[in-house]
């Protein structure tokens, strides 16, 4: 039986967990960072205008050296990123705080340190005090500017005695250490502060060095030279790994490096066709499905979240407080890419959550309905979802939904949400985005008025597909009659791409039919700019849109729409392959 990361993590009293700071698995020692403390004390002055020049020497010595590593930071990571340590040179250029600095020093007659401590130390306990993460972040960035400069008042230097690859534990890393640390070829990163919007995990991701952050405790509980296993796709760290342990993370590794190797070519290339048209490619994954391969096929985000899958895993329905720990640690992995979670879709077919036996399931209480009839389910899922909404990076979608009202009933249960957790105190993403899955006609064909009262649209070909043409595409009986191809199926994702468009809401697909490589051309021809699909398939996907012209895949989605049948259409597809040169493959990873 295959090993699991669940049989790895259950019950091992070696495990450290904290936030997925940067993706990314490593096996390395560990080295303990520890700041040296600089103190500060009220000392009176006498020679006021020497402080006055000694703090201007300071200033001009931190300014050299962030210089310094703002070079170092662009040869790194570019100009772009590097832009974190212009916007700490500003802070040392700001007129209204040196000035305030300087008139205390004047009239307080104190060591300029303590003055520097003090005056911007006012500024991050305002920032502390916005109980925002983003904020918080920014604050730790300032002590970063406040104790350069006291350390080059006391003339004191950065000094590291770090080797090279090694995994780099702290409390916390500010975005200068994680620059400098680079250089010595840090396999890793792990801190008992931060999270996902720090500017060291920013860092860490642009520079693809595995970080785990937010640990609280690393620092009490991992030596200097302990083994680590750093894993940055799920946030956790093993100290003195066990051979089971290592085996296990060893084949990932490789396994991870031999995906790499096949896939480096397209990864960071955009999915863009000839003439220019961007394509949107996010993953469709499970709770512990392919959320690491969703990371390392180049995926923009995920753009469907399976929820109901929780119920799998647990054999049960999962509480409040249990789902809020999933979906945050889903969104931090992914960060800052943006998550779709999907609301329960859970009866008819799936998963028997009562004990009612209804005579035609498909057509029964499921999904948005069985939600809205079980509010306390419904409203503890939402909850949880908007607290793991915090940093920003979450939407929230409403399954098998066929009419109006059940949108605004969806939406007036997330208003009433959204009350209590501020009653409580809890941080969370007030303009999450709100969306639905369009899977039956009655949606369909109201697209446009959907599209008026929700933030964006995503067609759900499985079950559209079978209810258009009345096909159970699980019975074997007729699942020959299931077909993607149909002139109905075609007509309407016509409609519900206009529909979306008219409103300016985005649409996207993230049914099977999107991993289907005979129709790429045909769904970008109808005007779909967004494909969310098996994680797997994203390569091969992307390699078939950098093959096709946008103007060509309108002509045929144009000349399909006016077929009567699926072969018509089907052979004509084909046709456009063979014309164009375009290979397919069925290689899936």
């Amino acid at each position: 039986m295959m090993t699991t990361f669940n049989d790895i993590f259950k019950d091992a009293g070696n495990k450290i967990t904290g936030i997925a700071a940067a993706p990314g698995l490593v096996i390395a020692k560990a080295y303990k960072y520890i700041k040296e403390e600089l103190e500060v004390n009220g000392q009176k002055i006498i020679n006021i205008k020497q402080a006055l020049s000694d703090l201007d020497e300071a200033i001009a010595r931190s300014k050299k050296e962030l210089k310094k590593i703002l070079n170092l930071a662009r040869d790194i990571m570019g100009d772009k990123r590097a832009i974190i340590f212009e916007a700490q040179m500003m802070i040392l250029d700001d007129p209204i705080l040196l000035g305030t600095i300087k008139r205390r020093i004047e009239y307080e007659k104190m060591l300029p340190e303590f003055i520097v401590d003090d005056e911007i130390s006012k500024y991050q306990k305002l920032m502390l005090k916005a109980h925002e993460g983003y904020m918080s972040e920014r604050a730790h960035d300032i002590e970063d500017i406040k104790n350069r400069i006291i350390r080059n008042l006391q003339n004191k230097r950065w000094i590291s005695k770090i080797t090279h690859d090694v995994i780099v534990v702290s409390d916390t890393l500010t975005p200068s250490d994680t620059i400098l640390f680079s250089r010595s070829d840090t396999k890793g990163f792990v801190t008992d502060r931060g999270g996902l919007t720090s500017h060291a995990a920013i860092i860490s991701r642009s520079l693809n060095i595995p970080a785990v952050v937010g640990t609280h405790n690393s620092t009490l509980l991992i030596n200097d030279g302990d083994e680590l296993i750093v894993d940055g796709f799920h946030g956790c760290i093993l100290v003195n790994p066990t051979k089971k342990q290592r085996n296990f993370y060893n084949t990932k590794i490789k396994h991870l490096k031999e995906l790499q190797k096949n896939l480096i070519e397209l990864k960071d290339k955009k999915a863009e066709t000839t003439d220019g048209k961007i394509i949107e490619l996010l993953a469709n994954v499970d709770v512990t499905g392919e959320i690491d391969i969703a990371k390392t096929t180049g995926a923009q985000g995920i753009g469907l979240y399976r929820s109901e899958q929780i119920l799998a895993e647990m054999g049960d329905l999962a509480s409040e407080e249990e789902q809020a720990e999933i979906y945050n640690k889903l969104a931090s992995r992914m960060y800052p890419q943006m998550v779709t979670i999907r609301a329960l879709d859970i009866g008819g077919d799936k998963f028997n959550f009562s004990e009612i036996s209804e005579p035609n399931p498909f057509l029964g209480l499921r999904g948005i309905r069985l939600l809205l009839a079980n509010e306390s389910l419904f409203k503890s899922q939402i909850r949880a979802v908007l607290r793991a909404s915090k940093n920003k990076n979450i939407q929230f979608m409403l399954p098998m939904v066929s009419s109006l009202l059940e949108v605004r009933e969806s939406k007036k249960l997330i208003d009433e949400c959204k009350k209590e957790l501020k009653k409580a105190k809890k941080e969370f993403d007030n303009n999450i985005k709100i969306g639905i899955m369009i899977e039956v006609p009655s949606s369909a064909l109201l697209a446009k008025e959907f599209a008026d009262e929700v933030d964006f649209l995503s067609i759900g070909t499985n079950d559209l597909i079978q209810y258009l043409v009345a096909v159970d595409r699980g019975n074997d009986l007729v699942s020959d009659l299931y077909r993607e191809f149909h002139p109905a199926v075609l007509r309407t994702l016509k409609i519900i791409v206009d529909g979306g468009k008219t409103s300016n809401k985005n649409v996207s697909i993230c049914g099977e039919m999107a991993a289907e490589t005979l129709a790429i051309p045909l769904l970008i021809g109808l005007g779909l700019e967004t494909l969310s699909l098996s994680p797997a398939t994203i390569p091969y996907i992307k390699k078939i849109i950098r093959s096709i012209s946008y103007s060509k895949s309108k002509k045929l989605a144009d000349e399909c729409l006016t077929y009567k049948t699926s072969d018509e259409i089907k052979a004509r597809i084909e046709k456009f392959f063979v014309d164009n040169s375009i290979k397919r493959t069925r290689n899936i990873i």
